[in-house]
């Protein structure tokens, strides 16, 4: 279906040229890096969570077109949801990407809607840039596991 991947590679293209929650966040907001060294993507990413809720996030660094508009579009599906939700999207993001190998035994939501981060799906028939697409979702997690310690 060629009308679909066309769909799907502007929407990819539209988060590279136009980044949603660009930026840096003061403190409370705690943040992770993330650095792929196969391609030298970078990416920062900062969070708030209050009470439970992911209340803001943003993100900087540098890095590939898939990198950087998978981190844009992840921004974009996580604000406002609680930390628990934001797990069970990270969770059925990187099943879709075939890397549900973390050792997490928690089952994967398989009716959960991912909406535009499907768009991404595209990338694991090149499994060099499966790592592009997940190194902000896995920056996220490491932003998120250092909030609950503080």
């Amino acid at each position: 279906m060629p009308g679909l991947e066309d769909l799907y590679r502007e929407i990819i293209l539209d988060h590279y040229r136009t980044p949603r929650n660009r930026g840096e966040l003061d403190p409370p907001a705690v943040s992770a890096e993330g650095y792929n060294p196969l391609c030298g993507d970078e990416i920062r990413v900062f969070v708030i969570v209050e009470n439970g809720v992911v209340s803001d996030v943003r993100f900087n660094g540098s890095g590939c077109s898939i990198s950087q508009s998978s981190t844009s579009m992840m921004t974009t599906a996580i604000k406002g949801k609680s930390v628990d939700q934001v797990r069970k999207v990270v969770r059925r993001f990187k099943h879709m990407m075939t890397l549900d190998d973390d050792g997490d035994s928690t089952p994967v939501d398989e009716s959960l809607n991912l909406g535009d981060l499907e768009a991404l799906q595209g990338v694991v028939k090149f499994p060099v840039r499966i790592k592009c697409a997940t190194l902000g979702w896995n920056t996220l997690l490491d932003a998120l596991n250092a909030s609950s310690h503080t």
